[in-house]
């Protein structure tokens, strides 16, 4: 460690660090624009120039290296004259619109040029005016005059969103931060850029104009989309989300959300919003009240076991829902006597695993992998937060192999890579598995031969320590997922690696947990779509068009039920349902989710329900108590979570001997006859499919919303 003085206190550092690291250390703020935490060091905006005993001039504290006895002064008038010469340059050219800023109030530059700004301008000429720009629906360049060139956006794009998608063009007073050619920010990262403009250059579009931050109320939540758990601070006005932005945890999202978490948000004020309980009647929708309508389908599910038995209800259940919704909606169905419920809408078959199937390390130990081999997954699209800690395991020299059924743009060095159809993969790993057992002198888990590719990947896994096998939402869904398991399984086994589950939806583990799937010989969603002795189908948050395998052809299956009930925050399934009951999304609603770690989230309503929505929780409790089923009688959500969890604690992992990949069974090595369902980046669940500004960006755009979720 090296001692330095700081404003007359010892601190000790790292060697290699630099003063801002210190004074980081030491709790001391020294004023800055272009250094972030997370990026690389720049030092071009000077702002954080500390004077530096012995030194000839004050020196930049982001970029001076630390060293023994150096003594560092930042409130000294060398230092503070030093600053403000700084403030009175940057100022120069800056038009000084705070007024109308969507950054006032939250704006670096206006905080410090209270402190360290002067009470007018020597600068009497004229102050360049820089042309806007239009890079996409979701970030505004409207007003890039106020641009002081600090690089956070450019480094952001370079470390961590792995596109540089913006740079600076020109020199001197021409500079300026652009796209090149007059292309567009199309990274599903890119919304962070917004948040570590320090001066309001990059404002929200779709958020332009609509409210001062100091009008807004903020509200922790959690996010609903991918299965990172992103933590999110709600901005509300009026009872209305009006934006969106990340909560610092280190441990799940770091200080970024994906585009998906930050702009979903404009579907909960569209105009497909389900405001009020809707029964069809003589095939024309018309509005009742909740007890017209709960009533309506307890009696229709009554009738149904009555007349079919109970084996002839389903549900499908979204696992974009929150614990206590999946908890009670599997308790009702059981209650009621089927065991024909299941929230793995996309996949090909159960996976015979010893337990609930989860990522198979931490979160966080994404960023610090040396070896990796990820298997279907477009890992980039598909988990943009694991995608990016990953991107920093690679740029500190990890080697990540893969094996997919298409080329995507990993924006990031990938140390192999193999393509080939899905259909093939087992037969793919299989040679994996014979390179590593030829290697170590092993018996094989299956007789089989490997070639040069697979043998260099062999020799890449036997090598490194903190090592993993990441299998995407494609291996997931496969029609041989089990084979798929085992291979994995084993071939981690003698490498030393874990083996997990990106997991596709918010509370695919959560799901798991609370039983959410079939049990005790109960049908999976594709054995429900196949057979037509259901009479009744239960579907809460799911639009079969989109959610399930087959798209249209599944909406039609679940049509030829005699009763059908969406709970649902939209106008959805209006083709194919007898009944719409307005339950609450996750801001109208108190729930949890489990993230692919396993780490349980809980949250609170930020604004109160729509017309009237009520919480699913509730919903479904009410439809128990009037079909009689027991334990049916919770007065809070929290009451049902502990439930559903017992002893389980929001912000903690659940017990570690629930969570289990390990999978036995044999390996089917002839080709597969079936290619797995994925949801594309904005087709994932109802909220981005119905955010406006997500459906016009260019990775939308390449994608017909009527393609459902084969797209």
């Amino acid at each position: 460690m090296v001692e330095i003085e700081l404003d007359g206190k010892k601190v000790d550092i790292a060697p290699g660090s630099m003063i801002m690291h210190a004074a980081e250390k030491a709790g001391t703020y020294i004023p800055h624009f272009c250094y972030h935490k997370k990026l690389s060091i720049a030092a071009n905006c000077r702002m954080c120039l500390v004077d530096v005993e012995k030194a000839p001039k004050p020196m930049p504290a982001c970029a001076t290296p630390v060293t023994q006895g150096m003594i560092v002064r930042t409130k000294s008038d060398k230092a503070i004259r030093a600053q403000k010469s700084v403030m009175e340059f940057l100022l120069i050219n800056h038009p000084l619109d705070c007024p109308i800023c969507d950054q006032g109030g939250e704006c670096q530059l206006q905080d410090l040029a209270v402190g360290y700004g002067g009470t007018g301008s020597r600068y009497g000429e004229e102050k360049r005016v820089v042309p806007n720009k239009n890079v996409g629906p979701l970030i505004s360049m409207e007003e890039m005059s106020r641009c002081i060139h600090c690089t956070r956006c450019v480094r952001f794009g370079q470390e961590v969103a792995g596109v540089m998608e913006l740079g600076m063009s020109h020199r001197g007073e021409h500079a300026e931060i652009e796209t090149f050619v007059g292309a567009t920010v199309d990274s599903e990262l890119s919304g962070n850029m917004i948040d570590i403009c320090p001066v309001g250059a990059l404002t929200s579009k779709p958020f332009r104009y609509s409210a001062r931050t100091w009008e807004m109320s903020r509200r922790k939540s959690v996010s609903p989309h991918d299965s990172t758990g992103a933590n999110l601070v709600v901005q509300v006005k009026n009872q209305k989300v009006l934006r969106v932005v990340p909560f610092e945890n280190e441990a799940v999202n770091e200080c970024w959300i994906a585009d998906r978490d930050r702009f979903s948000y404009e579907a909960l004020n569209s105009a497909d919003r389900l405001t009020h309980p809707m029964l069809k009647q003589g095939g024309e929708w018309k509005t009742v009240d909740w007890q017209t309508a709960l009533e309506y389908v307890a009696n229709g599910l009554k009738s149904v076991k009555t007349e079919h038995g109970a084996e002839a209800i389903g549900a499908l259940l979204s696992p974009h829902s929150t614990v206590e919704e999946l908890f009670l909606a599997a308790k009702l169905v059981r209650g009621l006597g089927s065991s024909h419920i299941d929230s793995r809408l996309r996949a090909a078959g159960a996976l015979a695993t010893q337990g609930v199937q989860w990522l198979g390390c931490s979160i966080a130990s994404l960023s610090h992998l040396q070896r990796a081999l990820v298997v279907g997954s477009n890992l980039r699209k598909d988990h943009p937060l694991f995608a990016q800690r990953v991107r920093q395991a690679v740029r500190a020299g990890a080697q990540v192999h893969a094996l997919v059924d298409v080329t995507p743009d990993w924006a990031m060095a990938l140390a192999s890579q193999k393509v080939v159809s899905s259909k093939d993969w087992v037969p793919e790993l299989v040679q994996l598995a014979a390179a590593i057992a030829e290697l170590k002198g092993v018996p094989p888990v299956i007789k089989g031969a490997s070639n040069d590719h697979w043998i260099g990947v062999a020799k890449s896994l036997l090598s490194g320590e903190q090592k993993a096998i990441l299998l995407g939402n494609a291996a997931a869904h496969h029609q041989k997922a089990n084979s798929l398991l085992v291979l994995t399984d084993w071939i981690a086994r003698q490498i030393g690696a874990t083996v997990g589950f990106l997991s596709e939806a918010a509370n695919t583990v959560g799901a798991q947990l609370v039983s959410a799937v079939p049990t005790q010989g109960g049908w999976s969603t594709q054995q429900m779509i196949a057979s037509d002795r259901l009479k009744a189908m239960v579907l809460l948050n799911v639009e079969p068009r989109h959610d399930l395998k087959g798209g249209e052809f599944a909406e039609r299956a679940v049509s030829k039920a005699d009763l059908v009930v969406t709970l649902s925050p939209f106008k959805t399934n209006l083709e194919i349902s007898d009944v719409l009951l307005p339950i609450a999304p996750f801001t109208e609603t108190s729930g949890s989710f489990v993230n692919a770690e396993g780490r349980l989230q809980s949250f609170h309503a930020v604004v109160k329900p729509l017309g009237d929505t009520r919480p699913g929780w509730k919903v479904l409790r009410a439809l128990g108590s009037l079909l009689d089923v027991a334990g049916m009688s919770q007065e809070t959500s929290q009451e049902v979570l502990a439930q559903a969890l017992p002893g389980t604690r929001s912000g903690e992992c659940v017990a570690p001997e629930r969570l289990n990949n390990s999978c036995k069974g044999e390996v089917d090595v002839d080709r597969a006859t079936d290619i797995p369902c994925t949801a594309a980046i904005y087709q994932l669940d109802g909220l981005v499919r119905r955010s406006p500004s997500l459906q016009a960006t260019a990775d939308a755009q390449s994608v017909s919303v009527g393609e459902g979720a084969d797209a």
